[in-house]
């Protein structure tokens, strides 16, 4: 789970001393330089009908794609639909213009969303809907005069640091162009390309003399590297190939150069101050220090307790310089915009404000010493930035939003994130609302300093609509009437319009989808827990009490003393009435015939079921252990019983959809690896993540 505590820290000890900046610095020139950097219009407008043609390729000659200049859209970002004026059958029927290709694919969206009833999705949670798209030559036209939208805000950010671990570790190519294409279709135009940077760090830590032996415990195994890249552990799950290296920095070179042909703008890692052990022996004289123990296994060093370079120490802006210009030597002169934060999930060594100033200083150095127009992205806001080279990430604000109490991060650039999602669990969960309008309370706000929205879940390929929702956010100058647009979202996803679905929806709208506690870590049912508690202990007078409690404190996790009836009853988080998702469920059930053969009304169909039988047996659980306190032995085994039926239950519904399945992950990871001892590697990380 990313650290929240960092950005109060930072907000309240490095930005209350600065005052007020009434306006925003240097973004209208940043947005200039970035736009100087694009590729020309004919890769982009190529690039735009590759997705047209992987998503629709019988209607290659429908479309028509043109890239204009801003001055069409009002001196911003926005794409243009318009009916083609046709003279034969063989012209195309639909004109689309854009002021990039990312604008081009989200005006291809909007269209065969808003007029041909489609529907767009990760595959792994059911998948396109194109059914509904009329044959070519029958398109439907829009309103004469044609439809221009128009972005509120520049940018369109996507993904969290973590999400490489949780999500896309095992991705090659093919699942790569699938994603980049639906990043295209919602309109997102600033994404994290942190691939392959493992691969780069060899190269500049190399020309240190750190040597691959170093290395080998400095980076972690494929599953981990998020938290290595973090500092949070080191070599675990390690070590890494040279082959896995090389295999990422060539997929990483094809991420970039795709997100480049649709007019994305890439935001490149940098570096944070996080270095091998090696170099403290390298470099003797250098201020290392090592950083306390993470969440690593038995608090081993050789797992945890990373080294941190001082951020006074010239090493410090040497290597990070050395990074960024690797960086652009590798993928050439592609963005201006970089990525890090160095105590993300970790404690800084020391609560001392000037050190905090320092550090955020000398990394934007060594940014600006590699690219000259670095901007810094990230989730904190540190005042030892020059104004106008840090932009900052609202992380949390579909939930706690930082805007409101920071006086618009005190004039500083930001962008309203939704997080959504902790530790890529598949729960259903969203406030629908706070995404249907927190952009717009922010923009319209006094003083706003919004200049982007941004998806920041540390999972995907989950809660669907939640995603398409926050994506249209980028092009919605006004508020969404939520209930009305699910309406239209249900005919969209399963192709028609279905009373018993809508109905449905409604009720998820009140339940799942409305959780207004505040509570981050929602996915608490004891259904995914690791039992800690074993009675059988009880059982047989030769093992001792003391022994019982030795077996207790051995299992992961914190332990819950159930045998006394005055010890604290667990939790598991409900914010709505299972009995009325209940009810939504068997509507949904009774659209089935009108359905039948619908990929996403059959992954919709295993998500709510699996969610509703997860929260009953949190209920189930609950007896159980109310009969175990009060020694009733025929009612604990009832609804022991009850319990364990339901994880069966649970198990064969999810076998059901191969989207829920295990195999899925371990397939793609082994699929990766190039020798035995790659297989086994791969095999026990990927399911020690899971």
């Amino acid at each position: 789970m990313s650290s929240l505590n960092l950005l109060f820290f930072v907000l309240i000890f490095t930005a209350l001393p600065h005052p007020f900046v009434s306006k925003l610095e240097g973004i209208d020139v940043l947005l200039d330089r970035l736009d100087s950097k694009r590729v020309n219009s004919s890769v982009q407008e190529s690039a735009a009908k590759a997705v047209l043609q992987r998503l629709l390729p019988t209607h290659v000659n429908s479309f028509q794609f043109k890239i204009v200049s801003k001055d069409v859209c009002g001196g911003s970002s926005c794409f243009l639909i318009d009916n083609y004026k046709r003279t034969s059958q063989n012209e195309p029927e639909i004109t689309i213009k854009g002021t990039t290709a990312v604008e081009i694919t989200s005006g291809l969206h909007w269209y065969i969303k808003y007029w041909c009833g489609a529907h767009v999705s990760w595959e792994k949670t059911g998948g396109f809907q194109i059914v509904s798209v009329p044959k070519p030559g029958s398109l439907p036209h829009v309103t004469d005069g044609g439809v221009k939208i128009q972005r509120p805000v520049p940018w369109n950010y996507y993904q969290n640091v973590v999400t490489s671990s949780y999500s896309y570790v095992w991705w090659e190519w093919e699942r790569w162009e699938k994603e980049i294409d639906w990043m295209a279709l919602q309109g997102i135009n600033l994404p994290l390309a942190f691939n392959g940077q493992e691969a780069i760090w060899q190269k500049v830590f190399m020309n240190f003399n750190v040597t691959m032996e170093d290395l080998n415990d400095f980076f972690s195994g494929p599953a981990f590297l998020a938290w290595a890249r973090m500092g949070n552990l080191h070599g675990w799950g390690g070590p890494l190939a040279q082959n896995w290296l090389n295999q990422q920095l060539v997929l990483q070179k094809k991420i970039v150069s795709r997100m480049l042909e649709l007019g994305m703008t890439p935001v490149l890692p940098s570096f944070a101050g996080n270095v091998p052990a090696a170099l403290k022996k390298i470099f003797p004289s250098a201020n290392i220090t090592r950083l306390g123990d993470w969440n690593t296994v038995d608090r081993n060093p050789r797992w945890c307790c990373t080294y941190l370079l001082d951020p006074t120490d010239p090493l410090f802006v040497e290597i990070g310089e050395a990074f960024i210009k690797q960086q652009i030597l590798e993928y050439g002169d592609v963005t201006d915009i970089y990525n890090c934060d160095t105590f993300n999930e970790n404690t800084p060594p020391t609560n001392d404000t000037n050190y905090i100033s320092s550090l955020g200083a000398a990394v934007y150095k060594a940014m600006s010493e590699g690219d000259k127009d670095a901007v810094w992205l990230m989730q904190a806001l540190l005042h030892s930035v020059p104004l106008g080279k840090m932009i900052v990430l609202d992380l949390f604000a579909d939930v706690k939003p930082i805007w409101r109490t920071s006086s618009q991060f005190y004039g500083a650039p930001y962008v309203w994130c939704m997080l959504h999602n902790f530790g890529g669990n598949i729960e259903m969960y969203g406030i629908l609302d706070s995404i249907a309008s927190g952009p717009v309370d922010a923009r319209v706000s006094e003083n706003s300093t919004m200049v982007g929205v941004g998806m920041c879940m540390e999972g995907i390929e989950q809660n669907p609509v939640v995603y398409e929702l926050m994506s249209e956010m980028a092009f919605r100058n006004e508020k969404v009437q939520v209930l009305e647009w699910l309406k239209t979202y249900a005919h969209r996803r399963y192709g028609k319009a279905v009373p018993e679905v809508e109905a449905t929806w409604e009720i998820l709208y009140h339940t799942v989808y409305n959780c207004t506690d505040g509570i981050a870590d929602h996915n608490t049912d004891f259904i995914v827990k690791f039992p800690d508690w074993d009675p059988s202990l009880l059982s047989g007078s030769a093992i001792s009490k003391r022994d019982q409690m030795h077996a207790l404190h051995a299992l992961p996790g914190p332990r819950r003393f159930l045998s006394e009836e005055n010890s604290d009853m667990p939790q598991a988080h409900l914010w709505y009435s299972n009995q009325e998702l209940i009810k939504g469920l068997k509507l949904f059930l009774n659209a089935g015939n009108a359905l039948a053969g619908c990929a996403t009304y059959r992954y919709d169909l295993v998500d709510i079921t699996r969610q509703a039988l997860s929260k009953l047996a949190n209920q189930v659980y609950m007896d159980a252990v109310i009969a175990f306190q009060h020694k009733d032995a025929s009612a604990f085994n009832i609804h022991s019983q009850k319990f364990l039926q339901l994880i069966k239950d649970i198990d064969e519904l999810l076998a059901s959809n191969d989207n829920f399945l295990l195999g899925t992950w371990l397939e793609s990871a082994k699929k990766l690896a190039t020798n035995p001892s790659e297989m086994i590697q791969v095999r026990t990380a990927s399911i020690f993540l899971l």
